[in-house]
């Protein structure tokens, strides 16, 4: 099953270069087959929404939701089942000082 990683913060915090450095977790997740794809993302600022209502479009600069969580990339995981999908989601560097919200793909 294909689940979506998305890697978040609330802000700043202390850590080194070293403790974010995902390159590992990268490495090992691409020798096992596991991770499909992923990268970081512009900050929130750059974000545009989009919008549709009566036939007019609506834009928006920066994210519609104001909320402390800020979504700073992505990885598409194919794993056997939850478990596993937490499992490689907890060995994200990002786990330890922001979140990795984990969302399976839609499938019929």
């Amino acid at each position: 099953m294909k689940y979506l990683l998305l890697v978040c913060t609330e802000g700043p915090f202390e850590a080194s270069e070293a403790e974010l450095d995902p390159t590992a977790w990268v490495e090992e997740n691409d020798r096992k087959g596991v991770r499909l794809l992923g990268d970081r993302v512009r900050p929130a600022e750059d974000a545009t929404t989009v919008r549709v209502r009566d036939g007019r479009l609506l834009l928006t600069d920066g994210p519609f939701a104001e909320t402390k969580e800020q979504m700073g990339g992505f990885d598409v995981v194919e794993c056997a089942d939850l478990d596993e999908a937490i499992e490689v989601a907890a060995a994200h560097p990002m786990a330890k000082f922001g979140m990795i919200e984990i969302r399976p793909f839609w499938t019929e």
